[in-house]
Order: structure tokens, then sequence, then C-alpha cells
């Protein structure tokens, strides 16, 4: 007799993952666990994060109620992890960026999983010339004197070039940045969304409009789950309390999976080490499937 949680009936993410999908699958997902750490701030254990979120979907179901759309429609291909634990990063540069460029010949988006924030520059020059939108409590606009680290992704952007107009920061939180990291990023036409802005005007309405006002023909996203409020998110080290919800960043997840100039997005900062009932993990893995039901909808 099969346990009573095995149901033919109910089938799983973690399954989905492993390459069960619909025969006809309308869109393909790649998906890549980038677990550095050496670039932390805040000394932890983010490169076991991948393997956490994967382990999370375990947990959920292929089925979006709200949207009556299963992920199971979508082909997805874990590629496993890249091994750049050790690395720093400037290290990781060509190897992440060159993952998420392979794979996005063979593939309609690309999920990278952190890892901290340092791989974001990586994975958008996996796309070239980008447009990126992060979800963010922090600017991540530190000074670069002291090499590269998760504190300053968006930082490095502007100096490789990247346009500050066609960066959107959304969820920055108060108290949580300093003014001479805010007006560097208003000097350098970064359009900021605060979380509580985010709050009032409702994440669907913001989300749409910053994928609209990007003038380039790709975008990356970045998720930091700091960017939950405290409660949701104890695995996050910057997370604090007056952030977003589990359901805000899940329909945000879920938006940009619909835009079709949304190639790649990361899920970062996450210190399985320091979770609570795999909260933070089982968010990040949400989000994936949310990116992946709005994906089956392009």
């Amino acid at each position: 007799m099969s346990a009573l949680h095995e149901d033919p009936y109910w089938p799983r993410a973690s399954s989905w993952l492993a390459g069960d999908h619909e025969p006809a699958a309308v869109r393909r997902l790649a998906v890549i666990g980038a677990p550095v750490r050496l670039g932390s701030i805040t000394p932890g254990r983010c490169d076991l994060a991948p393997a956490a979120i994967r382990s999370a979907l375990a947990r959920f179901s292929t089925y979006d109620v709200q949207h009556r759309v299963d992920v199971r429609s979508i082909a997805a291909r874990d590629y496993g992890d890249l091994p750049i634990t050790h690395d720093t990063p400037e290290l990781i540069l060509n190897p992440v960026s060159n993952a998420v460029r392979a794979a996005l010949a063979e593939a309609d988006a690309v999920v990278l999983l952190g890892g901290d924030n340092s791989i974001t520059r990586a994975g958008c020059h996996g796309l070239g010339r980008c447009g990126l939108i992060t979800f963010d409590a922090h600017y991540d606009v530190r000074h670069l004197d002291r090499g590269l680290n998760n504190g300053n992704p968006v930082r490095a952007l502007l100096e490789d070039g990247y346009e500050g107009r066609n960066i959107i920061q959304i969820g920055i939180q108060s108290f949580a940045n300093s003014q001479v990291y805010a007006n560097f990023a208003r000097k350098a036409g970064i359009r900021l969304v605060t979380a509580e802005e985010a709050q009032k005007r409702g994440m669907e309405s913001v989300v749409r409009e910053a994928l609209d006002v990007i003038h380039v023909d790709q975008v990356y996203v970045d998720i930091d789950l700091d960017v939950l409020d405290r409660a949701y998110a104890p695995a996050t080290p910057g997370s604090r309390p007056g952030g977003l919800t589990p359901g805000q960043i899940r329909l945000a997840a879920r938006v940009c999976g619909l835009h079709p100039k949304v190639k790649a997005i990361d899920l970062v900062e996450i210190d399985p080490e320091k979770d609570i009932a795999d909260l933070t993990a089982l968010t990040a893995a949400s989000c994936l499937l949310s990116f992946a039901s709005g994906l089956a909808e392009r």
C-alpha cells in the first residue's frame, strides 16, 4: 500500500522541475543553481539555498487555482548548480553569464537560484544590454572600492555601462538605506518605488508600469527575498519589519512571467540555516511557480 501523501492526482512541483510536464508544452523554462556566498557582507550559507528551494517544491502542487494554469504546461529543465560556491563575485561573471546565455538558446526564460545578490550582475551580463527590475529593500549601490559584494551589484552594473533609466527598484525600505546611497541612485536616473508606495498603489499596477517604461527589449528581474517583511523572511539577513508580503511578491513574479521582455529572474539572499519552518525557502519556491504560471500564459 502506498503512503497517503503519494497521490497520482496531486502532481508535485518537484516532479515538474525534474522533467514531469505535458507532452505538448507551451513554453520552456531553465533553472540554474548559482550557490555563491563569498560576496556576502553578512557571513552565512546562501550557497545552501538552491537545494532548499528545490526541496521546498515538493510541498507544492503544480496547479495555480487563481488563474487556472498548471505549470506542467511548461517544460522545465533543471541544469543543476554551477561550481562557483568558493568563487568571488569577480570570478563568477563568466560562468554565470555563459550559463544564462546558453540556457536562453533553448528556453524562453531562465530562473537563477542564488546564492547571494552578487549573482545579479553576472546574470544581467548573460542577457547583454538589458533593463533591470529589482525587488529589494536596498539600493545595492555601495562603493566598489573594496571589491564586488552583495551590496553593490547595481552600482557595478552602472559602472559596466548599464543605464540608470532602465533600472527600477521596487520595495526600497526606510531605515534600511543611507541618504548618500539614496542620492546616488536618484542621480544615476534609477526609478525608485518604496515598499510603502508599492503597498499603497498595488503590486500589479507598480510592476506593469515598471515593465512598460523600460526602453530595451530584454529585462532581468532580481528578487531579493529581503524585500519581504521580516516576519515572512527570517532566512534573509537584510529583511526588516515593514516589508512586502509573500502574496505581493508572488503576484509580482507572475506579472513578470507574463511579460515577453522578461528573460531571466533570480531568487537570492536566503540562508537556510537561519530559516524557520522553511518559511523563506517556501516563499522563494512559490515565486518560481508563480513566474512559471505567468510564463505559461504569455
